[in-house]
């Protein structure tokens, strides 16, 4: 499976990035996950707001930091 953290690095970024990792822990999954800084990738998946989540290729959040528990409900 493969999560991306879409974000120029900020504070929210990060924390998503730490969700994401926790969410992926609990569940006991495999899973890259990765961050994508460049703005013009993350444009590429039609953001206009970071932070952003996308699992599998799918834009699951967008300008916001999911918590642990919505993550893990994304992984099901």
């Amino acid at each position: 499976m493969k999560i991306e953290i879409l974000g120029t690095g900020c504070p929210k970024c990060q924390k998503l990035y730490e969700n994401a990792k926790e969410a992926v822990d609990k569940a006991g999954l495999e899973a890259e996950i990765t961050k994508v800084t460049n703005l013009n990738d993350i444009s590429s998946y039609g953001v206009m707001v970071t932070p952003a989540l996308v699992i599998g290729g799918t834009v699951k959040a967008a300008g916001k930091v999911p918590t642990v528990d919505e993550i893990n409900e994304w992984l099901k």
